[in-house]
């Protein structure tokens, strides 16, 4: 994390309005930034000013009435319904019968519309999970649970831990030299996880079976200070992240996906 991504953090930072991850990553910045933690005294310390209560100033109620005069008047939704249904300025009426009927269902309409709104889609929630797994393989020191950069030692590893078998390649040559696998939960499921460094940046690359039919090429895009990319081919997913660059990261893939064995 950088300091503009440490600047736009800091004010849900103390508003605590971040997430975990997002806390942890933040914390994990200011701890060794003189610079942050500077910015972060006096960010809380303005904060805390305005939340005193002699810093609050109360309108007078001539200026509230001459505000709301002001403004341009609009009949609320149950007022238009009262009167389309009671008659309005036509004489003609509806009857009061459907106005509840309807009434109710605009809010459930409306309800479920912002019930659906807010509920993440499948690709957002399952991105989020991989960033929060892969950072606690950072923090709990839990890369591997074989370390080896043999790819004879590291594939073998996995045979009766897991119901498919994970292509394990060795870019070495090319930059990218692997160092280990575990086995790890996401999308709930049991899949494979081979760890690839890029100098001293690691690549947690996850891989589980899948349909890569009309699979598009893989993207690379940005969470949480952290580059991912997800495609599918051969019958498998893959989800690679890591803290180095685009760059790095998409070199990573281009290698990945000539190897005979991917």
């Amino acid at each position: 994390m950088d300091h503009e991504q440490a600047f736009e953090l800091l004010p849900g930072y103390i508003d605590q309005e971040l997430s975990l991850s997002e806390s942890l990553e933040f914390e994990r910045h200011l701890a060794g930034c003189k610079q942050c933690q500077q910015a972060y005294e006096q960010q809380r310390s303005v904060s805390a000013q305005l939340r005193q209560a002699d810093l609050r100033v109360e309108a007078p109620a001539e200026l509230v009435e001459r505000i709301k005069a002001a403004l341009p008047g609009r009949r609320s939704l149950w007022e238009r319904l009262v009167d389309r249904f009671a008659g309005g300025a036509s004489g003609r009426s509806l009857g009061w019968a459907p106005v509840g009927t309807m009434a109710f269902s605009v809010i459930a309409l409306m309800w479920s519309a912002g019930l659906y709104l807010s509920v993440p889609s499948g690709e957002t929630r399952l991105t989020h999970e991989l960033v929060d797994d892969h950072i606690r393989s950072l923090q709990f020191n839990h890369l591997s649970d074989v370390i080896s950069t043999d790819r004879h030692t590291v594939k073998p590893w996995f045979d009766g831990k897991l119901d498919f078998a994970p292509p394990v390649v060795d870019l070495a040559q090319q930059g990218y030299p692997l160092v280990g696998g575990r086995l790890d939960y996401v999308n709930g499921r049991t899949v494979a996880v081979m760890v690839y460094r890029y100098k001293l940046h690691p690549i947690n690359l996850y891989v589980w079976p899948g349909n890569d039919a009309g699979a598009p090429p893989p993207g690379i895009y940005e969470q949480q200070g952290y580059h991912l990319a997800h495609w599918s081919t051969a019958g498998m997913n893959y989800w690679a992240i890591t803290d180095a660059g685009e760059a790095e990261l998409n070199g990573f893939i281009t290698n990945l996906l000539a190897h005979p064995a991917s």
